[in-house]
């Protein structure tokens, strides 16, 4: 595994032989047992978006695997002053081991895969979240036992967080169903290729999505870069929450997951997020332990 771009790039088998792994490094990490996979080894991570978690896990991930990470502001590089990518990832690629990038486009995490020479990470891009969901299928499996079989429900925004569900979802042997508003729905192309599997569909009425689903997912209804649009979604998100109702309807004992930050009351109830916070933050910190696996499987 070079690159991590997409998920729709990875077997079923390659994202079983991550989970596996981070499993094995979430133990080893709990117990004490240092694993210096990449001892020597240096991660530059660009940042076009602001970030958490992304940013956390990624440098401690570095740190755990005996290795290190700069942290690469585009209002530090050039790129942020209309130096190409091309030669940005010719340039990095001689000093650094690998690069995780979290930015818009997902062009440009493409081009730099293509332009440099080194691994290239995407931590995420307007058009899908790789590393969010292997962190999400490693926390279903945990608290579930398994994936095959299991419905996830993705719950409003059709965004870079649903198309990545809906991949990830499948390749995994899920049944995924996703309620969106008409016009705010996935890519066309992932919607055509999960549909071929016959285990997909999508809709624009949430409790016939939830129905007896075992996870239930979802995410702010105003992504970065659509501040402008908020007062706007409000409106036409309204409804489009995980509450009582919903769980009422999905499988007893359903998890619910959210990739954060959370607005309560929003796209999810208070009374739901605290209820499921366990779920939630284990998700979190799963962030963690897929992305270390990650990190060994391109860069090792």
């Amino acid at each position: 595994m070079k690159h991590l771009l997409k998920l729709s790039d990875l077997s079923e088998k390659e994202i079983i032989e991550i989970l596996n792994l981070a499993d094995q490094l979430k133990f080893e990490k709990k117990n004490g047992i240092e694993h210096h996979l990449l001892k020597g080894k240096t991660l530059g991570m660009i940042f076009e978006k602001s970030s958490t978690r992304t940013r956390v896990s990624f440098e401690v991930g570095m740190y755990d695997l005996g290795g290190s990470a700069l942290f690469l502001s585009s209002k530090d590089l050039q790129i942020g002053r209309g130096e190409p990518v091309e030669d940005t990832a010719r340039v990095l690629s001689r000093y650094l081991d690998g690069i995780m990038i979290r930015t818009f486009e997902q062009a440009e995490v493409e081009n730099l895969a293509a332009c440099g020479s080194i691994p290239i990470i995407n931590g995420l891009t307007d058009y899908c979240h790789p590393c969010q969901v292997l962190a999400d299928l490693m926390t279903i499996r945990e608290h579930k036992g398994i994936l095959k079989g299991l419905k996830l429900c993705y719950v409003g925004d059709g965004n870079n967080m649903a198309n990545s569900l809906i991949v990830g979802g499948i390749k995994a042997g899920m049944t995924v169903s996703v309620a969106c508003p008409e016009g705010y729905r996935p890519d066309a192309d992932i919607m055509k290729w999960a549909a071929e599997s016959g285990r997909f569909t999508c809709t624009d009425n949430v409790l016939e999505a939830a129905d007896g689903a075992d996870v239930l997912y979802t995410d702010v209804w105003a992504s970065m870069g659509q501040e402008g649009e908020a007062e706007e979604r409000k409106k036409i998100f309204k409804g489009y929450q995980i509450n009582s109702s919903v769980m009422a309807v999905a499988n007893q004992g359903a998890m619910v997951l959210h990739c954060l930050p959370a607005h309560r009351e929003e796209e999810i109830t208070a009374e739901v997020f605290e209820a499921h916070a366990d779920e939630i933050f284990d998700e979190a910190e799963n962030r963690l332990h897929a992305q270390k696996a990650v990190l060994v499987k391109c860069m090792k």
